[in-house]
Parts: structure tokens; sequence; C-alpha cells
């Protein structure tokens, strides 16, 4: 008699509610969900917020990058003959400005959130943590909780101020980059503690409305990583404005008073000022997600490390944006997550970051910059170039009176390759991306003279490119 034989059991795979469970809904956490369902995966997204967003669109890029260009336009006016006659200066306050930032964020959270519904990515909204590798707890706004699976996990989490436990956040007096959107006050003074990238748009934006401003720096130049020459004329434009920088400090204490707050440096200077705001640094929301329960560590600054797929440590979870560090900017953030996306749908990742990413830095002017700067090409002792261009004698920056400022190429002696591009002024950021996308061609299509052989829109600022290439080749032959 033939013995029976078991039939193999079907679907011994876990079944999981989703293929992938994103945690956030800021860029990061965008980019992976947007991917994955278009490629026609089953996505589900977890945002603690009752709105979609993330950080960057509630507190972070978009509502600072609303109040500077409401701040630009004021000095812009004020500070134009046509519409003012020195008498009629205008006057705003921080509260009034916000109310442009609150319309744009609502716009924002409406397009995005459109995304999700048009994707069929289902929103889950509470409070995220790791049950297991492959389980997710979500405690809701009414404390209710919900436990919902997927084969892939990827934390798109963000990061949020970093505030020290000497410092007493909840006087009303001392902000931090995200508590600072709630400043219903008018002050006089401010203290800025914290002179990286935050600070230093915060500082132009409450110069711009008149408030005396110290701005303290924990280094001993301003913004360090930036090309020498256009840090020092950030440092010079913000004193011309008025701002009080103090270089190399470190607080020894920060005092909150019923009328304001008292700053003591550890060099013995003692401050006082109408509120503070505390901008030294970010660290990553992974705090709350119950990391140990599947053995993953982050640093001192709350960070995971990931591999080339955004991949972490566990086989299935995925890390993109802010959690992972540098360079935490949203745009990079977005695109990890679609790089992430591509790793886990095909199980390698073949995209990466441009290796020249561009910053911006929005103070008033900007500042935006792109590849080496002559400090490091210095150093690595290569032979290049400089080509400059003043934004003063473009007839576009004379008609629109934006007249501070200027473009600088770097390049290759030799090759005429374009090493770097640094600008300073307004709409710096808009500008850069003309060289970048020159930057990115390989071979001889990265070449300086491009900019003196293709014809410009006359008058724009975008001339400066090839004002700044002649000026640059002209110095080969001297």
């Amino acid at each position: 008699m033939t013995p029976k034989t078991k039939s193999p059991k079907r679907n011994s795979r876990p079944k999981f509610q989703y293929d992938a469970i994103v945690i956030g809904t800021g860029p990061g956490g965008e980019g992976v969900a947007m991917q994955l369902s278009k490629s026609g995966q089953n996505v589900a997204v977890i945002e603690r917020h009752s709105m979609v967003g993330g950080g960057c669109t509630h507190w972070g890029t978009i509502p600072s990058k609303a109040l500077r260009h409401s701040i630009s336009r004021l000095i812009e006016f004020n500070n134009t003959p046509l519409f003012n006659d020195g008498e009629n200066t205008q006057h705003l306050n921080f509260e009034q400005i916000l109310s442009h930032a609150s319309n744009v964020i609502r716009k924002q959270v409406k397009l995005r959130r459109s995304f999700y519904e048009r994707n069929r990515v289902q929103v889950h909204h509470g409070e995220a943590s790791f049950i297991d590798q492959h389980t997710i707890q979500i405690r809701r706004p009414d404390d209710s909780v919900d436990h919902i699976t997927a084969k892939h996990i990827v934390i798109a989490t963000g990061s949020r101020p970093y505030t020290p436990p000497d410092v007493d956040f909840d006087h009303p007096r001392i902000y931090n980059s995200d508590s600072i959107l709630s400043l219903n006050h008018d002050p006089r003074n401010i203290i800025i503690y914290g002179a990286g990238v935050i600070g230093s748009e915060y500082a132009s934006i409450f110069r711009g409305l008149g408030v005396k401003v110290d701005l303290v720096n924990m280094r001993e130049r301003l913004l360090s990583f930036l090309d020498a020459e256009y840090s020092d004329a950030l440092s010079y434009h913000l004193w011309n404005m008025g701002v009080v920088i103090r270089h190399d400090e470190q607080y020894e204490s920060i005092q909150g008073t019923d009328d304001g707050v008292i700053l003591n440096l550890h060099s013995g200077k003692k401050m006082k000022a109408d509120c503070l705001l505390f901008a030294n640094g970010r660290t990553g929301n992974t705090d709350m997600l119950n990391l140990e329960s599947i053995g993953l560590q982050t640093d001192s600054r709350g960070q995971l490390n990931v591999d080339r797929n955004y991949k972490t440590e566990v086989e299935n979870v995925y890390a993109v944006g802010d959690v992972i560090g540098y360079p935490s900017l949203a745009s990079a953030a977005y695109n990890q997550g679609r790089f992430a996306a591509e790793a886990m749908l095909s199980g390698n990742c073949n995209s990466s970051l441009v290796e020249d990413i561009p910053t911006g830095i929005y103070t008033i002017p900007e500042i935006s910059s792109v590849g080496k700067t002559e400090q490091e090409l210095t150093a690595a002792k290569i032979p290049y170039e400089v080509g400059r261009a003043q934004f003063k004698h473009l007839a576009k920056a004379q008609i629109a009176n934006n007249l501070v400022g200027g473009l600088k190429i770097l390049f290759h002696r030799e090759t005429k390759e374009i090493l770097g591009i640094h600008c300073f002024g307004e709409r710096a950021s808009e500008i850069i991306h003309i060289g970048q996308a020159i930057m990115q061609q390989k071979g001889e299509a990265n070449n300086i003279e491009y900019f003196v052989n293709t014809t410009f829109n006359y008058p724009t600022m975008a001339e400066a490119y090839r004002v700044a290439a002649i000026n640059g080749l002209n110095r080969l032959f001297t």
C-alpha cells in the first residue's frame, strides 16, 4: 500500500496587511510612499500630527522661507524710492507676517494630502512604535491602539530642534526653531544662540522687522562650511544691517525672567533681551519608536546608520531623511525615499544622490553654492582660476534694485572644468541651478566656455554666468 504524501502548504509565507509601512509624511516619507504606490504596492503611512507634510511643511522649511520672503519684500518696499519717499516706512510684526506663512502651509497640506488620496495610500494618524520588525503599534489621538503589519517598514520621522535639559524651554520667552512660530509678542531685541543656517536665517528675519539682534556663534567664523569669501560677505552684510555677531562663545546658563531672558556666557559676558531663540542643532525623532524592540540603536543625536540601499541593520527596516544625518535637506530626503523604494522593489538601489548637492541658505540676501570652495581646492593643490560677476553691474539687478552680491565660478586652469559655483544675493538659490546643470555634464560638456558661447535672455540675472566666465577666462591670458 502506497503511503499518502502530504501536499505542500499553501500561503506558508506570513501574510501582511501592507507591502510597506512608512512612518512620517515629510519629504522622505512621501518619496517612499509615492514611488511604491505607483509600482503597485499596498502602502500605509503613519503621521503623528493631524495633518500630513511633516516638520518641513509645518515648522521648518516652508514657514521659515515664507517668513523670509515677506520680510525681504518689506525691505525692498521700504528701500525703493518709487514706492517710499522715506517718510512712509512700513512696519510689520512677527504675528502679521506669520499669516502669510500659515496660508502657504494650508495650501501645501492640501496638495500633499491629495497625493496620498490619488495614489490610494492609507494614512493613519497617531503615534507609531515598533512591536517587532514587521508590526507597528499606532496610538491614536483618542488613546485607542491599533496594530498593523507590513513586509517592509521605513523610518522617515525627521528631526526636531535639539533642546538641552539645562535650558527651560517651557519659559514663555525661551524658544526653539519650532516654537518660535508661536511667538505672539513684538520683541524689541532678541538673542539667537547658534549661528548655523537656521540661526543666521532668523537673524535676517528679525533684523528685517527692526528687532535688535545678538547672534551668538560657537565657532570662530560664520557658516564655516561656506566659501570663505561669501561667508565673510554674509558676516559683513549682517553687520551692516545692525546684527551683533559674537564669535567663539558658549553659554553657561540661560535664565528666564518675567520680562525677558538673561544669557550668561563662559567668557563672562552677560546679555539680556526680550526673548531668546535657541538654534543649536537638531536631533532625530527616533526616541518614541521603541527601536530597542527590534535591536536598533541610534547615535547621540537620534540618527540611524544605513547602507547604500538605505537599509538599517534590520533586514526589512529602512530609514531616510534627517534620521540618517547628512545632508538633511528636504530635496535630498525626497530622493532618498525614491531610492529606498527602488531597493525594496528590486533588492538593490542603482541610483544615488548627485555628488555635488547644492546648498541654499535663505538669509537676506541668500547664499547658495555647489561644488568645491576655494579653500578645498587650495588644500587639494588643484590649479584653479576664479571668474566673478558683481550683481551691481547687471541691468536686471539695477532694474530690480537688487545690487548686493555676485556670482563666483571656480574652474580648472587647464581643462576649464567647472569645480564650484558660489552665489550671494537675491534669488541666489534659483540662480545656482543653471551652473549646477552644466557641472553635472560629463567630460568636455562641463566647461566654463559654455557660458561664453551660449546666449542668455537679456536682461536677466542669469547673465552673471557669462560675465563671470569671461572674467575668469581673461585671467588665463594675463
